[in-house]
């Protein structure tokens, strides 16, 4: 792994973190999904840091670089967490469906019993 790339592991490593604790702080962003931002930038800082670690996994993945297996994995993992989050607005649109069925019936039962 290059020099070059090893600092700018680290420095979007740090500034990953910095983001979101500082997004913690400002109570914008839960816990849960920001400890997988964290866990996103220390995996980057361990490969930067510790470079023989992603040259043994490049390796035992089979890949041609270990810039190319950072990049791959790194993919990887966004896709899951793209997946996670598509499942919870899946979640979600579909909670919002039912309290809008919920609330224009019991509005309509008002109606019918205002009338009455």
């Amino acid at each position: 792994m290059t020099t070059v790339l090893r600092i700018v592991l680290i420095l979007m490593s740090l500034l990953v973190l910095v983001v979101m604790l500082r997004k913690i702080r400002q109570s914008k962003a839960k816990i849960e999904d920001a400890m997988f931002w964290v866990f996103f930038a220390l995996l980057l800082v361990v490969f930067s840091v510790f470079p023989q670690a992603a040259d043994w996994l490049s390796g035992l993945v089979g890949t041609m670089s270990t810039a190319n297996f950072i990049f791959l994995l790194m993919i990887f993992l966004l896709l899951v967490k793209n997946f996670s989050m598509s499942m919870r607005i899946s979640q979600l649109e579909t909670k919002v469906k039912d309290l809008v069925q919920r609330i224009a019936i019991d509005d309509n039962e008002r109606e019918k019993e205002s009338g009455s």
